[in-house]
This record gives structure tokens, sequence and C-alpha cells, in this order.
């Protein structure tokens, strides 16, 4: 594997090996903090091909680094997986809803192929490496907890990504590009109320209602919603709604929210309205207000000069050649979803209406969200505040499907988003190549990403006092 090229085939040539551990992990989902079967199946692999593991990165014991070098010096280049499910999208490889388990875990947003597709980039990486003599250090990082649990968080925390020179990550979606975009940053708390419990009918003057203070703080922060940036999202759920009946004066209440803004300034901020809005919701009932922060991450600086790189080999190695029967798949798959995603997918991105028309789309596109801040969070954004990186996605399901639903789960378990995971590794893979060959390109996405961070520290969007939870994990 000579030329920077051969690397496509060496990974063509070893798909087997990854389409199998991609649907190992798609047929055993695991949520957050519990990817005990992934973690282990990727961390084998790894110490098999050579590379030197280790566990519990940043206090998460589903955290694994894989790392193999050679030489004394050159560049090092990481590539960061993740492996974690959702809750209750357990669904059938068909085009129709139809759970495997009813209300069962399912990779609605495709992070068997995420983590698969990284470890395949960072292999191909190293054989390269191994067989041109070029000195570097490459690294795969088994990332646990993307969902809710802020994974990436707690290991940039503990110093995982300091010495990093670039990082890649490529998330499945619906096309073919790599992100000059950015994301929201997040910082979701439980605001829990502690009052006194009373015979609502006969003694309703010595109850302190906790329920009314969870009301009241959510009144009040709808209010709020008048009075925040554009891009501002707030949600929430009554995770503890106080009690079962009627006359008696509930004594404790939960509600459970998700704040979003763009810049860690502007997130802080409506944090602490919030928190403004709880204590007075608390003050008006009379009740103590207990405030537990869940987990935070940071916005995404997607390095423009990786994503150029990246768009340059998605050039070379062309578009991605779904057949026939699985563009059936994929309009079966839409058919079956509510209309309009596919042209929230085709305004959001800049296609053109016989592109949103498609039912799956291969091509190749420059970054389509320049200048765009996408609503949605992930903890990449705090691996972007340590090291450069630019998040490629590529079409691992159909057009008309959102993440998070069962039709993500239905493709990410067979070949169209075993396509799209194997087309991702060798844009990574081909990109990373030009980052060890040629100094000038590292040095260039090092200076934007230097640019990028120097005027604004790193704020870490977890409290220094919290640990991640621990478990009991039956594969060591």
């Amino acid at each position: 594997m000579k030329a920077k090229s051969e690397i496509t085939t060496w990974l063509d040539q070893n798909e087997p090996h990854f389409t199998e551990m991609a649907d190992e992990i798609w047929a055993n989902p695991e949520i957050r903090f519990q990817e005990f079967k992934a973690s282990k199946l990727q961390a084998d692999f790894m110490e098999e091909a050579g590379f030197e593991i280790t566990w519990d990165i940043g206090g998460l014991n589903t955290a694994f680094i894989a790392e193999w070098r050679t030489g004394q010096a050159g560049p090092v280049i990481g590539f960061a997986g993740e492996y974690d499910a959702l809750p209750g999208l357990s669904q059938k490889v068909q085009g129709a809803p139809a759970p495997i388990q009813a209300g069962g875990h399912g990779h609605g947003c495709g992070h068997n192929l995420l983590g698969t597709g990284a470890l395949a980039a960072a292999v191909a990486v190293k054989q390269w490496l191994q067989e041109t003599g070029t000195p570097g250090t490459v690294r795969y990082y088994g990332c646990p907890a993307e969902e809710g649990g802020s994974g990436k968080a707690y290991m940039a925390r503990a110093g995982a990504f300091d010495d990093l020179d670039a990082a890649f990550n490529f998330h499945p979606g619906h096309a073919n590009y790599a992100s000059k975009g950015s994301c929201l940053g997040v910082q979701s708390m439980k605001f829990r109320f502690h009052g006194r419990t009373s015979h609502a009918g006969a003694a309703p003057h010595m109850g302190r209602s906790a329920l009314d203070a969870v009301e009241l703080m959510n009144v009040g922060v709808n209010f709020l919603r008048e009075h925040v940036e554009d891009q501002v999202r707030i949600h929430y759920v009554i995770t503890d709604g106080g009690g079962t009946f009627p006359n008696i004066v509930p004594d404790k209440a939960e509600v459970y929210y998700y704040v979003r803004a763009h810049l860690p300034a502007q997130v802080q901020e409506v944090v602490r309205r919030v928190r403004n809005i709880a204590q007075g919701a608390a003050m008006m009932t009379e009740t103590q207000l207990e405030e537990i922060v869940e987990h935070g991450t940071n916005c995404v600086l997607n390095n423009h000069a990786l994503a150029d790189l990246q768009y340059e080999a998605m050039q070379e190695i062309g578009p991605i050649p779904f057949t026939a029967a699985e563009k059936a798949f994929a309009a079966e798959i839409n058919a079956n979803n509510a209309p309009g995603n596919s042209d929230f997918v085709a305004r959001s991105l800049g296609l053109s209406a016989n592109e949103a028309a498609e039912s799956l789309l291969g091509d190749v596109y420059a970054s389509l969200d320049e200048g765009k801040v996408h609503t949605a969070s992930t903890d990449v954004g705090d691996l972007s505040w340590k090291a450069p990186v630019s998040m490629l996605h590529t079409a691992c399901w159909p057009l008309n499907v959102a993440a998070h639903s069962w039709g993500v789960v239905a493709s990410g378990g067979m070949s169209i988003g075993h396509k799209g995971m194997m087309y991702a590794a060798k844009v990574m893979a081909r990109a990373a190549l030009d980052l060890f060959d040629d100094p000038a390109q590292l040095q260039a996405v090092r200076a934007e990403f230097d640019a990028a961070t120097s005027a604004t520290p790193y704020i870490a969007p977890i409290p220094t006092d919290k640990e991640p939870p621990q478990f009991e994990n039956p594969y060591r």
C-alpha cells in the first residue's frame, strides 16, 4: 500500500470485517455508559491489529484509546468513534415500523456505523504508515455516551485530546459532505422541588406543593422564550409529576430541561436565566430547590481546511454506488414516514428539487452547511475545542427519514448503512494521509484551529466534581 489511493482498495478488501462488527453492534444495542460488549469488541479488534489499548478514559469504564506509533516524531492523528444506541427504537431491517423487541434499544442515530467506520479508517492508516515507514501516531478513541451523556466532555476534561494534531469524526446522514457549519452547545439540568404534603381538602394551607413549583417554573420559562436569541432551544419534560392523588398536596416534583445555544457564553447566559426562574418558583411556593446538572457539550468548531481535504478525497473516490434494490428499499422507508422531512433536509442543505425527490443520495457535495448552525448538539464539540476536526457526513439513510427514528435503525442494519460507513472510512483515511505526508497541509489546519480558539478558552460544560456513572462490566 505505497500509494495513497491504495488505501481505498485495502478497505474494500477488508470490508467484511468491518460490516460484521457494525452488524454485531447493531444487533446488540447498548445505551449510554453501558456499551460493554461494543467497547470490548472494538478494543479486542484493535489490540489484535497491533494497537496498544488504554481503558477507563476520563473515568468512563466503556471508553478506551487504541494507539499505534512508528518513529520518534510525526503527527498525532485521531479518529473518534461512538457506539451507543437509543432507548425505545428497536426495529427490524424492513421498510415499515416493526420492533425486534417491544421497548428495546436501537441504533437510531447510526452509531454502530459511526464507531466502526472511524475504527476502520484508523486501522487502514496504520497499515499505510507501517508499509511506507512514515513516522507518526494514529489513535482510535472509543467514545461512549454521546446520546445525553457527554462522553467526550469527560474525556476532554481528562486531557485525552490535548496532544492531538488533528482528529476525524463522521456521522451517518442524508448526503456526502464534510461539514463547515456548527452545532449548538447544550446544558441539561434537573430541577427538583421539595415541598410539604398535606390533605388538599381539609388542610391545604399546611401544604407546600412541589408540583405548583414545577408548573410555575415551566410557565416562566415559556415566557422567557420570547426574549432569547433566534437559535436558542429550550425543551423540558416533567420526570416526576408529584403524586398520584389530587387530594394530597405533592411534596416532590421534578422537571428535566435541555438548554441549547451556540457559543458557550450564550449557553451559560440562558442557563442563568432559567435558574433564576426556578429559584423564583421555589420562592413563590415556599419549596426547596435542588439543581442537578446531567450533562453538557460545547458547540462544534468545524475546521474548514480539514473539510476541504475530505472533499478532495470524496472527489477522488467518487459517489456511493447505491443499487436499484437499495433505492427501492429507501423509497419504501420514505413512504412509511410522514412527508416533509425530505423538504426540510433539502432546504437546510440547499439541495435542488430534483435531488429532494430522490429516495437516496449517493453523490458528492461540497460543504453544504458553511455558515449555518445546526440546532442539534453533540459532544464532538468538546473534541473540536481541543483539536482540529471536521465532521464528515455520509449517506447512510433515506432522505425522508429523521435522525432518532426507526428508519435510521432499519437502513443502518443493512447494505445502505454499510456503504455509507465504508465510504466515510475511505474519505477520512485518505484525508489523514495528506496530514502525515504533507506538513504544509497540517500547518494550515493547525493555524485555522489556533485562530479560532486563541481568543476563547475551552470551558468544560460539566462541573468539575461531576463524575460519570459506573456500572459493573460483564466483559472485563
